[in-house]
């Protein structure tokens, strides 16, 4: 045991030999903090190995590769901390199910990137079952990669909850997972349905207020426009009133001087004669 940490010229074999323990918190405090950039980078490096964490449970490996295509991309991040990364972000995935849309945008910006990851698994899992050719070693392509169902263990059970890696050792832990898989399986598959319904009854109900909101700036526009066409009856109305009066009067006044006209002509004949 002594000679492991003697040997520093082996760091990566020192660093598997540590992981294990690291806590997710303490170990993400140590290091600079991941930009968006780089998260992004991050999730499509581990959407493409997405299916092989699916088919193993030792994927150490996996991290490591992960690691290195980040370092080709210019992030130095260990396999260490980008498992912690991807706890993290699973975590507040999970966490955002119950907000509005608007809301979960904001808080967490990389929900679309793992929600398609999590629907391309769950096709992946539906196509490969409705094949009817899933294996004994399919079955284990779950829902969950070992990480994230170390993770549901230690939430589920708090403490004290024994680890995948220990089943290795237990013969009888083997036939305990199959049941847990499909377990897994099924409550992944109606997580994934109860969201959907959400995201598309939060969407009908933002449509619904829109076309609410639309109705009723139509109805307020239809209301001005009947009152503004009333008022223009009513202005003509009175304007053909004033007019039909004005007429009435120039008649009552040509009558008058008509009238007057034929008065004196008739009285100027009279003197006249006389």
């Amino acid at each position: 045991m002594e000679g492991h940490h003697h040997h520093h010229h082996h760091p990566q074999q020192h660093q598997l030999h540590q992981q294990q323990p690291i806590s997710v918190n303490v170990d993400a405090d140590r290091f600079p903090q991941w930009s968006i950039q780089e998260t992004k980078e991050f999730l499509m490096i581990r959407a493409e190995l997405d299916r092989s964490f699916m088919e193993t449970k030792r994927n150490k490996l996996l991290w490591e590769v992960i690691s290195k295509k980040m370092r080709e991309k210019g992030y130095n991040r260990s396999a260490e901390q980008c498992k912690c990364k991807w706890k993290n972000l699973v975590t507040r995935y999970k966490g955002c199910e119950t907000m509005e849309a608007e809301a979960m945008r904001q808080q967490f910006p990389f929900y679309n990137e793992l929600q398609a990851i999590f629907s391309s698994r769950i096709q992946g899992i539906l196509w490969s079952e409705g094949e009817g050719g899933a294996t004994g070693s399919k079955k284990k392509a779950v829902q969950l990669s070992s990480d994230e169902e170390e993770d549901m263990e230690e939430n589920e059970l708090d403490k004290g909850s024994i680890r995948k890696k220990k089943k290795g050792k237990m013969g009888a832990g083997i036939g305990g997972s199959t049941s847990g898989s499909s377990n897994n399986i099924k409550e992944i598959l109606e997580d994934f349905m109860r969201q959907q319904m959400l995201m598309e009854m939060q969407w009908r109900e933002a449509f619904e207020a829109r076309e609410n909101e639309r109705r009723l700036k139509e109805m307020e526009w239809r209301q001005t426009m009947e009152a503004l066409e009333n008022e223009r009856i009513m202005m003509d109305r009175t304007w053909r009133e004033r007019e039909e009066q004005r007429r009435m009067r120039e008649e009552a006044r040509a009558e008058k001087r008509d009238a007057l006209i034929t008065a004196l002509l008739n009285k100027l004949r009279r003197e006249d004669h006389m």
